[in-house]
Parts: C-alpha cells; sequence; structure tokens
C-alpha cells in the first residue's frame, strides 16, 4: 500500500496544531487528520484508520481521541494563531465579524456519555420534533474573499449539556461535567479569542449571534470585552426612548429613557422607511428599511434598531411583514447591520459542510471527551481546507468540465475543495515513488481517470 503524505504546507500547519499537545501523543495528530481527508463512506472513526493505514497501534489512535478532547482548548488556540496569521488585512473588512450560534448531531445507541433530547431545527420528512444526540456551540470567523464573499471559519465548540443530564444518580462512573446554559458557553467562546482580534486588528469586533442569545447574561459579558453584538429583536422588546441630555437635580444621569417605544407600531406605521442598494447573500439588491436609536435594559444602555421590511429575495421563508434587528454600537451603520447579518449564513453553512462533507455525527464514538474531539476535529479540518485553497483561483478549484450542466460562475463549493486537496494527496504521494522508466500518455490518462473515480 503506497504511503499517503499530506502537502507540505498541510503537514507543516498540523505539527503547529500538535504543539498544543503533549509530545508523547502529538505523533497521532496528523494520521488523524490524513484520515479524515481520505475516509470514504460512513464517516467512523474506524473509517479514518483505514484511509490513513494504521494497522498495529490503532488502540492508541483511539485512546488518543481522549486526550485530544481535554487539550481541544489549547489545539483551538493554535488554530486561532494560525488562522490571524494567513489571512490578509485587507479580507478582514471594516470590522471583525465573529459569528454564534449552536447545532446538534445525532447518536445512536446505549451508554452514550451526557447525550440527551434536544430540539430539532430539522424535521426533514418524518417531521421529528426532537433528536437524541448532542449540542455543540460554535464560534466562526467570518472573512470575506475578494472573489467568493463571505467565508466561515469555524474555530472552536463547547458542548451544552442539559442540567437533568447531568443528575449524579443516572451519572456514576462518567467524566465530570459541571453546568453552563448556552449563554455562558457563548460567552466564554467570545472571551476566549475577542482580545487576540482586538490586539492584532486593531478593529472593532462584532458578534453576530441568532435571537436566542440577545439576552441580559450574554450581552453584559460580551460588552465587558470591548466587542459589540448584532442580533435579532423581538416585536415585543421592551424598548425605551433616549434619556434627557439635560441633568435635573443631583445624582448620576439617567441611563434609559422614561417614554416606551412600540417595535410593533414602529414597524406598521407606513412613513420613515428608507431605500438602498446592499450586497447581501452575494447579491446586490434593495433593501427597505428605518433606523432609530433606543435604549433596552438588557444591552444596558443605548442601541441602534433596524426594522427591515420582509422580501422573497431577503427573507424566503415569510415573504410578507418586517423583522427587526439591533446593534449595542449606536455609531454602527444600518447597511454594516444588515450586511453582519446576510454574514450569519456562513456558519449555517459551516454546519452543513461539516455533516455532509467531513460526517461529523457518524463517529459513535460513547466517551465524552471522544466526542468533543471528533467535533472539533472536523471543524479544525474545515478550517485548514478554506486556509489551502484561499489563494487558489476557481478554475484549478471547480474542475467542472465533465459537467457541463452546472453553473460555471458558481463559486467552488467546499467539497470541490476537499476534492482538489484528496487529488493534491494522491498526486504529491505517487510522484515520490521511484520511476525507473517514463510512463506512456495513455496510461496517465487512464490514471488521472481512476484518480477522479476514487476522489
Amino acid at each position: 500500500m503506497a504511503a499517503w503524505m499530506l502537502p507540505q504546507r498541510i503537514a507543516e500547519w498540523c505539527e503547529v496544531l500538535s504543539t498544543g499537545l503533549d509530545r508523547r501523543n502529538r505523533k497521532y495528530f496528523v494520521p488523524i487528520i490524513l484520515g479524515m481527508l481520505l475516509a470514504s463512506g460512513r464517516r467512523t472513526v474506524s473509517s479514518w484508520l483505514r484511509a490513513a493505514g494504521v494497522v498495529e497501534d490503532w488502540q492508541d489512535h483511539y485512546y488518543f481521541l481522549q486526550t485530544l478532547g481535554r487539550s481541544a482548548g489549547r489545539v483551538a488556540t493554535k488554530l486561532l494563531f494560525l488562522v490571524v496569521r494567513r489571512i490578509p488585512v485587507s479580507h478582514v473588512g471594516r470590522s471583525v465579524k465573529l459569528a454564534l450560534d449552536d447545532s446538534p448531531t445525532k447518536r445512536y445507541g446505549p451508554q452514550v456519555q451526557l447525550a440527551g433530547t434536544h430540539h430539532n431545527p430539522t424535521p426533514g420528512p418524518s417531521g421529528s420534533q426532537f433528536l437524541y444526540g448532542h449540542v455543540w456551540v460554535t464560534i466562526s470567523w467570518l472573512v470575506t474573499h475578494p472573489l467568493w464573499g463571505c467565508i466561515g471559519l469555524p474555530l472552536r465548540a463547547l458542548m451544552s449539556v442539559r442540567r437533568k443530564d447531568l443528575d449524579p444518580l443516572t451519572n456514576i462512573g462518567r467524566a465530570p461535567w459541571s453546568f453552563r446554559t448556552k449563554l455562558e458557553l457563548a460567552a466564554e467562546l467570545v472571551e476566549w479569542c475577542v482580545t487576540l482580534f482586538q490586539n492584532w486588528f486593531h478593529r472593532p469586533v462584532l458578534i453576530v449571534a441568532d435571537g436566542a442569545y440577545a439576552k441580559r447574561p450574554f450581552l453584559r459579558r460580551v460588552l465587558a470585552t470591548g466587542a459589540h453584538v448584532v442580533s435579532r429583536l423581538r416585536k415585543d422588546a421592551a424598548l425605551c426612548d433616549l434619556p434627557p441630555t439635560k441633568r435635573r437635580g443631583r445624582g448620576r444621569p439617567r441611563k434609559y429613557g422614561t417614554a416606551k417605544l412600540s417595535l410593533s407600531r414602529r414597524g406598521s406605521h407606513r412613513q420613515g422607511w428608507t431605500q438602498a442598494r446592499m450586497v447581501l447573500y452575494g447579491v446586490e439588491q434593495t433593501v427597505t428599511f428605518k433606523t432609530f436609536l433606543a435604549t433596552d435594559r438588557p444591552a444596558g444602555g443605548t442601541i441602534r434598531v433596524v426594522i427591515v421590511k420582509r422580501s422573497p429575495e431577503l427573507f424566503a421563508d415569510s415573504p410578507a411583514g418586517w423583522v427587526a434587528f439591533f446593534c449595542t454600537d449606536p455609531k454602527v451603520s444600518a447597511e454594516n447591520i444588515l450586511e453582519s447579518v446576510a454574514d450569519r449564513s456562513a456558519i449555517e453553512q459551516n454546519f452543513h459542510d461539516v455533516k455532509e462533507v467531513h460526517g461529523v455525527g457518524q463517529q459513535q464514538v460513547r466517551n465524552v471527551w471522544c466526542n468533543v474531539a471528533c467535533w472539533n476535529l472536523c471543524l479544525w479540518l474545515h478550517t485548514l481546507v478554506e486556509l489551502w485553497s484561499w489563494r487558489r483561483s476557481g478554475p484549478t478549484l471547480k474542475q467542472r468540465s465533465d459537467r457541463p450542466w452546472d453553473e460555471p460562475s458558481r463559486r467552488p463549493s467546499h467539497a470541490d475543495r476537499v476534492k482538489t486537496l484528496r487529488k493534491q494527496v494522491l498526486h504529491e504521494s505517487f510522484s515520490a515513488l521511484p520511476r525507473q522508466q517514463r510512463t506512456k500518455r495513455k496510461i496517465q490518462r487512464l490514471f488521472k481517470a481512476l484518480t477522479r473515480l476514487v476522489v
């Protein structure tokens, strides 16, 4: 069997990430990444090891996943430094955007540690509202590629466990785990990386999150780091007007206004709407919106509110009515807020890619730390593939000559990038073999066709 080898750049990056582990365990990191890249079919851990050619010390690789899960924070920190150095400053934008969201993975079988019943965001044809498995709170860095638009680079994830699943009577012998809400986990992820981005790029940091994270415990901890939050606003939000500019009497000045603002009335009012051309979701379109300043107690002060009229191009799921967003920094323009909301779809694409392309959730490991390692490994591999293909041209990544029905202008998907990297691995592995005589062109063409079928 040929000894597969990673491209030099990917191998160097894996060596950098493995420095966050103990010296005795660093040798197992590269074979795991190589097996994840070359594995096919159901992406179990055994399929990773078979693809990497691991035969003798396969048990040590299984035990390595537990060690990697416990050290996921240190490895993610190495990846964070690597990503910050590799992305050009010109691709960052006016502000550093970080996306937060959570996603579940289905599990099967008995004795899966800390697994529970969670809400199913994608019921599918069966229509099941709940699923059995784990939930992962994930943070991604949103960067703008000059040709392909906004791309999400997942950095780290933390497991969210319900309090009832941590019952000591039903978790005897399991790994110790402290209960934290999704808001606390999300705030921990922001505190972990926001300082580095502020010191490196010297630009404001915007945390783009779903409306479920627009609550006091999360907002207060994020604002304490110096970052600001862009999120969705409830239609029945308790907003107040701005406080008076002049102080009356002694004491500290007012932080909130005295008059309440009705968001539903402002959204249904016919006047005050503005139209502007924006590039949202990669399409230039006309957006109708209105914006104003208000004070919000969960945010702890003044916020900017943007009310947008729904349209089939902007919100395909509900073409009528309006939706409201807010930013804790009142100086941010309405255009920047709407662009940030549209860029948040990149983390949803990350979840799709790691599940459909890398097969996260199919490993079927039982130990809690092995589950943590498998989810984060798929996130890190996704980011490494994106970094490897960042400076490559579109034709070298698409390779759609055998698909004339496909749209040529469509940007290369993450699956296209993974296939190109696989071909690079096979090409370099076979090129490193000693060649005693020149291979005929017909055999070369047949070999290339066989490589395409294998990939």
